[in-house]
């Protein structure tokens, strides 16, 4: 098992919105966001059934970036 270096808070990560230019916010993992349980549910469980064929095989961790500014989301994957 890999961990991931956001979740963990051993790396920031800085991107800027493709429509605004703004900084994004970084709103946790994607799959803390399925459903109510999710956050508790065991994470390499979870990555298999995310909808991303790579993220489990690939040691991705998806994350949801938010623009404060237009509200605009992107999904980024780090690796773990």
């Amino acid at each position: 098992m890999s961990i991931c270096p956001i979740c963990n808070g051993l790396r920031e990560m800085y991107l800027l919105c493709t429509h605004c230019g703004e900084q994004m916010v970084d709103s946790g993992r994607l799959i803390d966001y399925f459903d109510d349980y999710s956050p508790y549910m065991e994470i390499d469980l979870m990555k298999m059934e995310d909808g991303f064929p790579d993220s489990h095989s690939g040691q991705k961790c998806p994350h949801l970036y938010t623009c404060p500014s237009c509200h605009n989301d992107d999904v980024i994957f780090i690796k773990e």
